[in-house]
């Protein structure tokens, strides 16, 4: 996994490679019992501080997708694969969305311009496997077919 990360971004660095973590999980780059760098070896790498990097590991723990353990390190703990979320995590997610929707609207981005984006992010994180069982999940649930 490479991680790239932009130094004079607003975005804290700890927050950057949380993020680059949950990109590279949900495109499958990551999978459930992937082992990270140490958190002393990846600051070593990306020339940062080690507490920015063991902050980040913290914020992906309490979130469920690392385990982390003191003779094993930081392991992806979950993936798409692992099955559905646990429970609150859509509730919580929703909010975070409903933010995310709220600033392009704030800013003039259309409907079409947004349902769009929204599609080919998504369908730029979903490996084919994946994607295929969604549409079969949908259908089982009553879901319009496409």
């Amino acid at each position: 996994m490479i991680l790239s990360l932009d130094l004079d971004s607003e975005v804290p660095i700890y927050l950057q490679i949380r993020n680059r973590i949950v990109e590279a999980i949900a495109s499958g780059e990551l999978v459930e019992g992937s082992q990270l760098p140490s958190t002393r070896q990846l600051a070593v790498d990306l020339g940062i501080n080690f507490h920015t990097v063991n902050k980040a590991y913290d914020v992906l723990r309490r979130e469920g997708l690392l385990r982390i353990n003191r003779k094993s390190g930081a392991l992806v703990q979950r993936d798409a694969r692992t099955g559905p979320p646990e429970p609150g995590f859509t509730d919580e997610w929703e909010t975070r969305l409903r933010t995310l929707l709220a600033e392009a609207v704030a800013h003039g981005v259309g409907d079409p311009t947004v349902l769009g984006s929204c599609g080919s992010v998504l369908t730029s994180f979903t490996p084919p496997a994946l994607a295929a069982r969604g549409a079969d999940h949908g259908a089982e649930q009553g879901d319009p077919e496409p």
